[in-house]
């Protein structure tokens, strides 16, 4: 009974396989469905495997640029607009830096700033603060003078 079993699952075993030797090309499609590749009029691929892997479809109202799309250049109208939103948001950061400066320069006092609570009886507390203090104006500063690149490297045309 094991015999007969084994000689039957060897026997499946070997015609899957043969079934799956046959592939066939039918343009940039591949089948091992005889009927297809003969209604397709397909030609028989001899040797080696074939892999296709089938690719993801962009998901519903999501864009893909063709290749006609790469070369294309913006409507000067909708580039003057994304110009001027640009600047928007860089002055909208910008202000908001120059607000964040001012209050760590008032809190800074010229390098001697209040002492907070524990500060009062512990020297290194205070002086850790004022470091922090310190670099946070420089971090700021440095960020101001980014947006005010940034800014610059707009066109003319989008100011206000």
């Amino acid at each position: 009974m094991k015999l007969v079993t084994f000689s039957l699952l060897l026997g499946l075993a070997l015609s899957v396989q043969a079934a799956d030797d046959r592939i066939y090309r039918c343009g940039n499609e591949y089948t091992n469905t005889v009927s297809e590749a003969q209604a397709k009029t397909c030609k028989l691929i001899s040797g080696g495997n074939v892999t296709v892997i089938q690719a993801a479809k962009p998901a519903a109202g999501v864009k893909v640029a063709s290749a006609s799309q790469i070369g294309q250049r913006v409507d000067a109208a909708d580039q003057r607009a994304k110009d001027s939103d640009a600047r928007l948001i860089l002055e909208s950061e910008l202000k908001k830096a120059e607000v964040k400066q001012a209050d760590l320069l008032k809190e800074y006092n010229n390098g001697e700033p209040e002492k907070l609570g524990p500060e009062a009886r512990n020297q290194q507390k205070y002086l850790d603060r004022v470091a922090e203090l310190r670099a946070a104006i420089a971090r700021n500063d440095s960020d101001i003078a980014g947006i005010k690149r940034e800014l610059a490297r707009l066109p003319a045309t989008a100011a206000k």
